[in-house]
């Protein structure tokens, strides 16, 4: 890969935050889907201040027990696929990861059956 930074294009929001909820990093999707809140400016603050409650609380317990959070929605005729999971570094946690992406509204799913 040459030493790109693989995530910056890629066509989903990548949202990195560390242990208590400081942005750290945000792709150019990410940036865009948030340009209304600040985009590339959101880095540095606070993801529980871009929350309402009763999301807020949850969250903060997300924060502090390593859950991770999957689930989807839809918002003007766009459904989403949220995936919210802790990450570490050298097996110590580190903080979240939100994977934003966006999905068919009817989608097919199939069930694989083992070998």
């Amino acid at each position: 890969m040459s030493g790109a930074n693989w995530s910056t294009e890629i066509p989903f929001a990548i949202t990195v935050c560390d242990t208590d909820g400081i942005i750290l990093e945000m792709n150019h999707k990410s940036q865009s889907t948030f340009a209304a809140d600040g985009g590339a400016e959101l880095i540095g603050t606070n993801v529980l201040d871009c929350h309402p409650e009763p999301s807020r609380t949850q969250l903060c317990g997300m924060l502090a027990t390593q859950e991770r959070n999957v689930y989807t929605i839809e918002k003007n005729g766009v459904k989403k696929l949220i995936y919210q999971t802790p990450w570490y570094e050298n097996g110590e946690y580190r903080g979240f990861v939100e994977l934003s992406l966006e999905i068919p509204l009817d989608m097919p799913h199939f069930v694989r059956a083992p070998k």
